[in-house]
């Protein structure tokens, strides 16, 4: 069970990071044409707030998993407080993100009634080759960890 709670905050750390870091740079580069009430604002700021709470809470609990020490339970307890010091402020991320999910949802819909598009998802399918490896490598360092502590 702790390779699979390794392997799964590692990776989760790991991916909404990237997401964030590629939102951020996705804003910036377009902060002078896009405007605060776009759709494709609201959506990057919605997603944004997602993969940084994601980030954040798991980050936490890999950094608990990885520092595990049963022969320092003061520095295991530092860690622990540091989690619970760094969720609150994870889930008001989340429910940033929710609040402007939900805000944004009625002018979002008619938007996107008003002209259709179709999404494939099939095109975008290799897209996820390099999350496929960060899961694996995290499995592998999560494996590499256990067995050897």
């Amino acid at each position: 069970m702790v390779v699979i709670n390794l392997a799964v905050m590692t990776a989760a750390l790991v991916l909404a990071t990237m997401m964030a870091v590629d939102l951020i740079g996705h804003i910036w580069r377009r902060r002078n044409l896009d405007k605060l009430r776009h759709p494709v604002t609201v959506w990057r700021g919605m997603v944004l707030c997602f993969a940084t709470g994601i980030a954040l809470r798991s980050g936490a609990a890999a950094l608990v998993l990885w520092g595990w020490n049963p022969l320092r339970p003061a520095d295991t307890g530092a860690l622990l407080m540091l989690q619970r010091l760094i969720d609150p402020v994870a889930v008001t991320f989340g429910l940033s993100g929710l609040a402007l999910a939900y805000m944004a949802a009625p002018g979002m819909v008619m938007q996107l009634r008003r002209r259709p598009h179709p999404v494939d998802f099939w095109t975008a399918l290799p897209l996820l080759k390099r999350p496929a490896w960060i899961v694996l490598l995290s499995l592998l360092a999560a494996l590499g960890v256990v067995a050897t502590r």
